[in-house]
């Protein structure tokens, strides 16, 4: 699960080798984390300075973005795919990208992985677009907040779920999505670990990613530091263990 901060600050490579190397199954993103890969991969750049475009009322307005990624919901609507995937779609069916390699949303599109986006009506910039539609983000937004739910089963025995960033959104969904799968599943998923991962420790990834799905098995973590350093050791350390290269202490 990945919050837009570490999407902005450069992650994404270390997201995409995991995806590649078949380590992540599923990645689930906030309406923002995909924002910055979808102008990454389109544009070469994303941010801007909030406070100055808020006091003229600029912040958030880019016509392209807004344009593109709103007619992408739109088609993904029609052809009952789900947010994430008709970004992907939408990325895949240009050839004007300035860096494909650098999207999240492209590389699982390709290597045939589920990439599911959850947003809320308001908070993003594209929804300021006029060509935002409320119908299109609603419907293509909840058939991911389903297909999430349907993905967790996995999880069951000795899973892991990683929340990477994003303090509100991800968290929530997360709970909800859980308690959808052990209602169909008899309980399941169980015994599996859950990891939050930023930059300061919140309330809600605390609760609804590490202590209460791990409350009765499994078991929950909370790590602490920058992205910028705290994504790439993790990444490192599990590749190191995949090639063989730790040795028991």
């Amino acid at each position: 699960m990945l919050g837009g901060h570490v999407v902005k600050t450069g992650l994404s490579p270390l997201i995409i080798d995991l995806l590649h190397r078949g380590v992540v199954t599923h990645v689930a993103m906030n309406g923002s984390a995909a924002i910055h890969d979808y102008e990454i991969a389109r544009f070469g750049a994303t941010s801007e300075d909030v406070a100055s475009g808020l006091r003229d009322g600029t912040f958030g307005m880019a016509e392209e973005t807004g344009r593109e990624m709103n007619a992408a919901f739109v088609d993904g609507m029609k052809s009952e795919h789900g947010m994430g995937e008709a970004l992907g779609r939408a990325l895949a069916a240009r050839d004007d990208l300035a860096h494909s390699e650098l999207s999240i949303l492209l590389a699982a599109q390709t290597v045939g992985r589920p990439t599911t986006v959850h947003a809320a009506v308001g908070a993003e910039i594209i929804h300021q677009h006029p060509t935002a539609s409320g119908a299109a983000v609603g419907d293509t937004s909840h058939r991911d907040f389903r297909r999430l739910a349907a993905a967790l089963l996995p999880l069951d025995g000795g899973g892991v779920v990683l929340n990477l960033g994003s303090a509100v959104i991800m968290p929530e969904v997360f709970l909800k999505a859980l308690t959808i799968a052990r209602n169909l599943n008899d309980g399941r998923p169980q015994d599996f670990v859950s990891v939050d991962l930023d930059m300061q420790r919140h309330y809600r990834p605390r609760m609804n990613v590490v202590q209460r799905p791990t409350m009765h098995s499994g078991k929950g973590y909370e790590i602490t530091g920058h992205h910028e350093i705290m994504v790439p050791l993790l990444v490192w350390a599990v590749i190191d263990a995949i090639e063989g290269r730790s040795k028991p202490s």
